[in-house]
């Protein structure tokens, strides 16, 4: 009985024009707008090399990490390049920045740094946040030689090669990965979080095709649901067999999707696409469980249900950043009590959390949370399903 009724299902589905069209056919055109709109825009959110100076006195001079990391990032023959450093004193570096020839500018006194700028801008965070970062790197540097000294001499060994120590930590820390690069060129892509919330719509959309195949079985809802209702068959078994169906419909969307941006238009989703399938399938899930609860829980012809469940998952990938990629930001510093629930953002959230971060932790917190969602709506339309009674088909 499941097997058949799988079978009917899926030939029900497919032979459902307006479904085919929104499941296969209108992600791959929003693909195609995406491309055609955003083609051009990662070169110019590159990010410039930056025009400072730094007040070259002696208590410069002398800082050696301060004076050999800036003298990195403003090589010219470094792909990491950030900078552009004009080495001044302070009236001519006060001239430049009165004439923003420059974003501001680097003055060693009394020990310590201070940056003169005078707008607040992504450039002037980018100067006060590489000072900050060399300076924190050379403290842990002074740090970890005084724990070696310290570690030599309980040993006894009063012959300490305070050169030799201090040569080794530093090689240490020029071996470590550089965490201060222009890699706007590679990382920063708001075309991709287009691409992301196209995936977290295309999930969304199953829940089209589980309430559909739901409807086919309510009584209330027309005459398949009537005979459904009396057959002497397993109502479980049906229920099961038909959204396993609608989820395997879905998986052939998706498939379609990802085969079309990768191999047509040409989107890299990074290293990690595995893991993005892995999130995708998870999020059809949850899309299914909508579609389940929406059938279930509102009593209404199948016309009204479609519109809820396309206002539901449009208004969700609304919140998520597909209109308009501030809006995701907007939300999670005002209300991010609606993003937490929202599973259109926690599928965006976890392929972000991919594309930006080198940890999981993320990820798989977005990955869980969509099962957690996908569970208690399923559980709150077994519930609801089981009060349904009808005095007569």
């Amino acid at each position: 009985m499941f097997i058949h009724n799988f079978k009917y299902t899926l030939k029900v589905l497919f032979g459902n024009k307006m479904l085919i069209f929104w499941t296969f056919a209108f992600p791959i055109i929003m693909a195609t707008f995406f491309n055609l709109a955003f083609s051009n825009i990662e070169n110019s959110e590159k990010l410039d090399i930056i025009n400072i100076a730094i007040i070259d006195n002696d208590e410069f001079k002398e800082n050696e990490p301060l004076k050999e990391s800036f003298k990195t990032l403003s090589d010219e023959n470094n792909e990491d390049r950030l900078f552009e450093t004009k080495y001044v004193n302070e009236e001519e570096a006060k001239e430049m920045l009165d004439k923003d020839e420059i974003s501001g500018y680097l003055k060693i006194e009394e020990g310590k740094s201070k940056i003169t700028v005078k707008l607040n801008g992504i450039n002037e965070t980018i100067l006060k946040y590489v000072t900050e970062e060399i300076e924190q790197t050379a403290k842990i540097t002074g740090e970890i030689v005084e724990d070696k000294i310290k570690e030599e001499m309980k040993l006894g060994n009063l012959q300490i090669d305070y050169e030799k120590i201090y040569k080794e930590v530093l090689d240490i820390a020029q071996n470590e990965e550089t965490n201060i690069k222009n890699v706007s060129s590679s990382n920063l892509s708001y075309t991709m979080i287009e691409f992301y919330t196209l995936i977290a719509m295309t999930c969304l959309y199953c829940g089209t095709l589980s309430m559909v195949v739901i409807n086919n079985n309510l009584p209330n809802m027309g005459n398949i649901g009537k005979r459904m209702g009396v057959a002497p068959i397993s109502k479980g078994k049906v229920i099961a067999s038909s959204l396993c169906a609608s989820y395997i419909t879905q998986l052939i969307g998706l498939a379609l999707l990802f085969l079309y941006t990768v191999f047509i238009i040409k989107v890299d989703y990074g290293n990690n696409f595995p893991l993005i399938i892995l999130l995708s399938l998870v999020g059809s899930f949850a899309g299914l469980s909508i579609g389940v609860a929406v059938a279930t829980l509102i009593k209404s012809n199948e016309n009204a249900k479609t519109g809820i469940l396309i206002a539901v998952s449009m208004f969700g990938c609304f919140l998520s950043g597909m209109m308009g990629i501030t809006m995701k930001y907007i939300v999670d510093k005002n209300i991010p009590i609606l993003n937490k629930i929202n599973p259109a953002n926690m599928i965006t959230d976890g392929l972000y959390s991919l594309y930006y971060y080198d940890t999981f932790y993320r990820y798989f917190f977005n990955l869980v949370s969509l099962i957690i969602f996908a569970a208690i709506m399923i559980l709150i339309s077994i519930k609801g399903l089981r009060r349904q009674k009808y005095d007569s088909f």
